[in-house]
């Protein structure tokens, strides 16, 4: 008899396992609570307007979305930014600064632009260069960003670099991040090379040339119809005779080496395996049951919640020069917004040629209680914000706000041990696989890697 697996939630880890297991032959049902697939990846199509909820772009570096676009067959719809406008821009003190060029993930690499920089006073520009001389850090222990990036770059990197470029990756909070969970590079550049600045140089010097005839990327890329498409190939791939949506599993109990699957409907089904790619909270609600202790340190798992407002104007009515990609405000400017992306200009495909879209996002690292804000108020501190810092008077003749209650996992200082608990755990349950962004990297790239390793380890059991 064959085995069968059920698969809780259609994130992008869910539906990379179930790619995967469809193209292994092996029988999976997808049970997904919602009425649309795809959790935090929506993109909605609004008067000619290409508008994201939630990501929209990938990383081609972390190689596995790049695969799964390809297996639903969607290489030729894989889009470039429009990298002759790339820069970004930071708000300090009243003002829009170039991150200086050559400046990879807060390391400086460059020695020229950063001493031309307006971004960093001169003792931060030297307490920066110092970074060279600082000794590694002689034990293994974890610790918070914040303290990681002031020992070694120092305090003004932290607030006006690393901070806001971190808080628009992991909308948390830089004071109790994990650096071994977040950044396990640089740990290992301070290791290996005894400065990131050295290691990041030859990290820079070590790149793969670009092979002859691939598809051209840009660091960042997405899809000419916006991030859902791949949501979409995926459900094509799948076959929708596999996926079960309005149906919420509400609990797992086990039966010898059985998962009993119950749904908000008393719906009742057994399994072989069970792949949770539910937020870390709901996962824990679901298998309480049958293992409390599992469940609470999935609980352990901080979350932060955000919004992301889309505003949509006339281009004839922007009077000023919409530079780089867009711009990220660090902490301590105390502003209500953390980030802007100009998105018709870094993408193309994404509004008519005579009007422009602009992203906003509010919440996660700092003022997180502005997430429960109404619609119109929302759009009210986006427009005074963009004011303040850009000169954006119009009035927007479009405005969409989504919201995203416990989004995002946070991970905290310790995170790595507790995953190692989880996992631990886990191995009391042969069959019941946890994936997703709540545990071993946020981005989509990362998410697709944990649902390919699970179906992987499914397809090799059988």
């Amino acid at each position: 008899m064959s085995k069968k697996v059920a698969i809780i939630g259609s994130g992008v880890s869910s539906l990379a396992s179930a790619v995967m297991l469809k193209e292994a032959g092996i029988d999976f049902v997808i049970y997904e609570k919602e009425s649309q697939l795809g959790g935090k990846i929506k993109t909605e199509y609004i008067n000619n307007f290409t508008i994201e909820a939630g990501p929209d772009s990938y990383l081609p570096e972390k190689f596995w979305s790049v695969q799964l676009i390809k297996k639903v067959g969607l290489e030729e719809e894989m889009l470039c930014s429009n990298d002759e406008h790339k820069g970004t821009f930071i708000y300090s003190n009243g003002k829009l600064h170039p991150l200086p060029e050559g400046v990879m993930l807060m390391v400086p690499t460059m020695i020229m632009p950063l001493l031309k920089s307006s971004l960093i006073s001169w003792p931060g520009k030297i307490r920066m260069g110092l970074e060279l001389f600082i000794p590694p850090k002689k034990d293994d222990s974890d610790e918070s960003l914040a303290q990681f990036v002031t020992r070694r770059l120092g305090r003004e990197c932290l607030e006006k670099i690393a901070e806001p470029l971190v808080a628009g990756i992991h909308t948390s909070n830089p004071d109790n991040m994990s650096v071994k969970a977040t950044f396990p590079r640089f740990i290992e550049m301070e290791k290996k090379y005894g400065s990131l600045i050295k290691g990041m140089v030859q990290a820079m010097k070590n790149k793969p040339a670009p092979q002859q005839n691939a598809k051209k990327m840009t660091y960042f890329m997405s899809l000419k119809k916006g991030m859902e498409q791949l949501v979409e190939a995926c459900k094509k791939f799948i076959g929708e005779d596999r996926i079960i949506t309005n149906k919420q599993v509400v609990s797992i109990t086990k039966d010898n080496a059985k998962f009993i699957i119950k749904t908000n409907d008393n719906f009742e089904d057994d399994y072989d395996y069970i792949i949770a790619g539910t937020p870390s909270y709901t996962t824990a609600d679901i298998i309480k049951g049958f293992d409390p202790d599992l469940a609470k340190l999935l609980s352990r798992i901080e979350w932060s919640s955000s919004a992301t407002i889309s505003l949509a104007y006339k281009r004839d009515d922007i009077n000023v020069d919409l530079k780089g990609f867009g711009f990220i405000v660090p902490k301590i400017e105390n502003r209500r917004i953390n980030a802007c992306t100009w998105s018709s200009i870094k993408w193309s495909y994404r509004s008519p040629d005579d009007h422009i879209l602009i992203r906003s996002f509010v919440g996660g690292g700092h003022h997180e209680e502005l997430v429960n804000e109404g619609d119109e108020k929302l759009v009210d501190i986006v427009r005074e914000e963009l004011r303040d810092i850009v000169g954006i008077k119009a009035q927007p003749v479009l405005s969409k706000v989504y919201r995203w209650y416990n989004g995002m996992p946070k991970y905290t200082v310790g995170h790595l041990e507790r995953i190692q608990e989880i996992d631990n755990y886990l191995k009391k349950h042969p069959g019941l696989y946890l994936i997703g962004c709540s545990y071993k990297g946020i981005g989509i790239g990362d998410c697709v890697k944990s649902g390919f390793d699970v179906a992987s380890k499914i397809i090799n059991n059988l």
